[in-house]
C-alpha cells in the first residue's frame, strides 16, 4: 500500500538533500556567519520545496500539498538576486525548468489541509540554525490521508548513521509507513542501514532527554525540573529539527520534549508528522503534553494540542505524569 508514493518520495527527498548539501557546501562561508546572512538557508529552503513539490505534482497532481514556504517573497523587486540564486541551485538539478515553472512549484504548497482527503505535508529544511551552523537539519516529508499520518520520508543529511557523536558519513533517511515498521537507509545510495526500534529496556532513571537545540523552541529549565523528578541523570541530547525525533526512533534517546513557550503556540503539521510516524512505526508512542495524539485533521497546524511528547513508549506514562506534576507546580 503507498508503494507508489514511497517511491517517489523517497526520490524526492534525496534529490532535496543533495541540493540542500550542495548550498550547505558552497554558500555556508565565514563571511554569511559573521554577518548571520540567511540567505543560503533561504535558497536551500525553496530550492528543496521546488525539487520536492515537482516530483509530487508530477506523479500525483490530484494530491495537494502542504508546504511551509510560498514564493512572494521571490516575487519582491528586493529579492531579485535571492531568486537567482535559487534558480541557479534548482536548475543544476532541473534544466527544464525556468524562473516562471519553478516558483510555481513553490507556491504548489499552498493547500490548507483537513479532515477529509489525502494530501503530502512538507518541511522542506526544518531546522534553519542548525543548516547554518553546519549542525542538523532535516527535510520531512508525509502523506496524510483523511486526517491520520500514513507516510513518511525524514532526510536528515548530517545525521550520522549509528550515533549524533560519530563523525559524519553521508547522513540517513528515515521511512516510515503505517502498520510496516521505519527503516533507515544510506541517504547517499541505497544502502538499508536497518530497521529503526525504540529503546525498550529502558527505566526512567536511564533515560535521556531529546531536546530542541534553541532555547526559544522550549522550556529547557522546566525540562531539567521534570528529569530531577524522575531521577534522570544522563545529559540531555540537544540537537535542531525533526532529527529528534530520529533519535528517539532509533533508541538513542528515548524522550523528546517540547514544551510550550507561549500559550497561543499552535505547532506546524509538516515540522512533526513525518518524524511522529517514524517514532511511532519504530514503537514509540507520541502524544501532545495532556496526552493527546496529534490530531492533524484540523488545516495546517496542530490546534488542538499542546507540546509534543515523543517517546520510546514504555517510559511513557511515566514521563507525562512528571510533566503535568512540574506543570502544575508552575501554574
Amino acid at each position: 500500500m503507498f508503494e507508489s508514493e514511497l517511491n517517489v518520495a523517497i526520490e524526492a527527498v534525496k534529490r532535496a538533500a543533495v541540493l540542500c548539501q550542495r548550498v550547505q557546501a558552497s554558500l555556508v562561508t565565514e563571511e554569511t556567519l559573521a554577518k548571520k546572512d540567511r540567505s543560503p538557508v533561504t535558497v536551500a529552503d525553496f530550492g528543496s520545496q521546488t525539487v520536492i513539490n515537482h516530483a509530487l505534482m508530477s506523479a500525483f497532481p490530484e494530491i495537494p500539498i502542504v508546504a511551509e514556504e510560498d514564493a512572494s517573497a521571490l516575487r519582491e523587486a528586493e529579492n531579485r538576486e535571492l531568486l537567482g540564486m535559487v534558480v541557479q541551485q534548482v536548475q543544476a538539478q532541473l534544466p527544464e525548468l525556468d524562473e516562471a515553472a519553478i516558483l510555481e512549484s513553490i507556491d504548489q504548497g499552498n493547500y490548507a489541509g483537513g479532515a477529509t482527503g489525502r494530501f503530502w505535508t512538507l518541511d522542506p529544511i526544518d531546522g534553519t540554525k542548525g543548516f547554518i551552523r553546519g549542525d542538523q537539519y532535516a527535510i520531512a516529508l508525509a502523506l496524510i490521508d483523511n486526517g491520520e499520518v500514513v507516510l513518511g520520508v525524514m532526510g536528515c543529511p548530517n545525521l550520522p548513521r549509528g550515533s549524533v557523536s560519530e563523525s559524519r558519513d553521508g547522513g540517513c533517511l528515515f521511512i516510515a509507513t503505517k502498520g510496516c515498521g521505519t527503516h533507515m537507509i544510506a541517504l547517499d545510495g541505497d544502502g538499508q542501514i536497518g530497521e529503526a526500534h525504540v529503546a525498550s529496556d529502558v527505566d526512567v532513571t536511564d533515560i535521556a532527554f531529546c531536546e530542541p537545540y534553541e532555547v526559544g523552541h522550549t522550556r529547557h529549565d522546566t525540562s531539567a525540573e521534570i528529569a530531577r523528578l524522575l531521577g534522570a541523570t544522563a545529559d540531555p541530547v540537544r540537537l535542531d529539527s525533526q532529527c529528534k525525533y530520529a533519535v528517539v526512533a532509533r533508541g538513542e534517546a528515548s524522550v523528546y520534549l517540547r514544551l510550550p513557550t507561549r500559550a497561543d503556540y499552535q505547532e506546524k503539521i509538516w515540522d512533526h508528522a513525518a518524524g511522529m510516524l517514524a517514532v511511532s512505526e519504530a514503537g514509540g508512542r507520541v502524544t501532545d503534553i495532556n496526552g493527546a495524539p496529534l490530531d492533524f485533521s484540523l488545516g495546517s497546524t496542530l490546534q488542538a494540542n499542546k507540546g509534543i511528547l515523543a517517546t520510546s513508549g514504555i517510559v511513557h506514562d511515566a514521563v507525562l505524569a512528571a510533566v503535568k506534576e512540574v506543570g502544575a507546580k508552575q501554574g
